[in-house]
């Protein structure tokens, strides 16, 4: 499946090709709408044009957006999209207006998921924080390894990196499921995600955590994480 981002011009010059990062992975239940979420609320704060593309059939994402734009809120543009997105018309016809793309992939829905990975630069799989955990995520490997042995012509080779999710303060848990996962050769964010309510909250408030409660924890956690993310990649807000 071929990407088509040709960078449109603006305020007279051309723009540089948007980002595309993607929230996935098999199992649900693990994050990935609320990651996605905070992550371009936070990515909104720093400057960024930010498209959030729901293709999960539950519509979290496309819901939030609602909400925030009932509130008054800041907001990314929302759409939804599904395993068609890559064809010609489709996401290729909105991504070149911004800085940011952030797909919020749908779990166990396969063709979504390689359509969201042959999009992307970069795949984040959320993981929870048992050794459970870690092992359930083979699947979402599978996928990502696929993706990658398409050709990727100028672009340069798809990036997966684990964040792991939901771990309780004062357990061993995150810690097992870190090393579950490094021995299976993934790379895994220093940063790791809190089983936090300031996040379900931030979200049923049309909010990302960072806005909603900046000085909590869940936000310190998403401004790590954010910052992880795009240490290898640094873009300027568009003028």
């Amino acid at each position: 499946m071929a990407r088509s981002r040709t960078p449109k011009r603006r305020n007279g010059h051309p723009a540089a090709a948007p980002h595309v990062l993607a929230l996935t992975g098999q199992k649900g239940g693990i994050g990935k709408s609320t990651i996605a979420i905070c992550l371009a609320a936070e990515a909104m704060k720093r400057g960024r044009q930010v498209l959030l593309v729901d293709a999960d059939p539950q519509g979290t994402t496309r819901t939030w957006g609602d909400v925030a734009i009932r509130a008054g809120n800041p907001a990314p543009t929302v759409v939804s999209m599904g395993a068609t997105m890559g064809q010609a018309g489709q996401l290729d016809a909105l991504a070149g207006n911004y800085d940011l793309v952030i797909i919020d992939c749908p779990p166990r829905h396969d063709e979504t998921q390689r359509a969201a990975l042959m999009l992307c630069d970069q795949a984040v799989l959320p993981c929870g924080p048992s050794s459970a955990d870690a092992w359930a995520i083979d699947a979402s490997i599978d996928l990502v390894t696929a993706a990658r042995r398409v050709p990727r012509g100028s672009r340069p080779e798809l990036r997966a990196t684990v964040v792991i999710t939901r771990k309780k303060a004062g357990t061993a848990l995150g810690r097992s499921a870190r090393e579950d996962l490094v021995a299976k050769g993934l790379p895994v964010f220093e940063t790791e995600l809190g089983d936090r309510i300031a996040y379900q909250e931030a979200i049923g408030f049309g909010l990302g955590v960072t806005t909603y409660t900046p000085h909590d924890s869940a936000a310190d956690e998403i401004r790590a994480l954010y910052d992880e993310i795009f240490t290898t990649k640094k873009e300027a807000p568009r003028g």
